[in-house]
């Protein structure tokens, strides 16, 4: 479990870095793709509850030291959606290519009105999507449309990434 989690870490840490550093500098993308979250969703259907609340919650954390939202609000979304792509665990074929677009179209959407629900409690300082603008649309097209080619990467290193059936909860 202990290999799993820090191979996990190492993964998330990777795509932090080309997130933030890489992604948010090109001019022409009207929003970032939030292949963090893509990550939390793969290891959390793959491994659990447990495992997807640890993972959303460290992949939060990441986001949080290298952006300028209040801290602590990337780490209450993502262990939010860590913990409900945990209970489909054992439920859901991701194989295909379908489902992974449902799943990360839904992570999406569901983000989105977590925002919405906490901008309405500190309105100062964080900002809620539009979602009709060009930047929501834009990132729920990208994480929809990314999510079934982040899954097939992540399955390369599934022997690192995933717990063995018996230790999933």
């Amino acid at each position: 479990m202990l290999k799993s989690f820090s191979f996990s870490a190492m993964i998330l840490l990777c795509f932090v870095i080309f997130e933030t550093a890489i992604l948010s500098n090109m001019l022409f993308l009207p929003a970032v793709p939030d292949f963090l979250l893509l990550v939390t969703l793969y290891i959390s259907v793959h491994n659990g509850r447990l495992f997807g609340v640890s993972t959303g919650f460290i992949s939060g954390l990441f986001l949080d030291f290298l952006s300028v939202s209040p801290f602590g609000l990337h780490c209450l979304l993502r262990t939010i959606i860590g913990y409900f792509a945990g209970v489909f665990n054992k439920t859901l074929n991701m194989s295909g290519i379908a489902l992974p677009v449902l799943i990360g179209f839904s992570a999406t959407v569901i983000k989105v009105i977590l925002i919405g629900i906490i901008s309405v409690f500190f309105p100062d300082s964080i900002v809620a999507y539009s979602l009709l603008s060009k930047a929501f649309l834009f990132e729920l097209a990208a994480n929809a449309l990314l999510t079934p080619l982040v899954f097939k990467f992540l399955d390369l290193f599934s022997s690192l990434l995933l717990l063995n059936p018996e230790n999933v909860s």
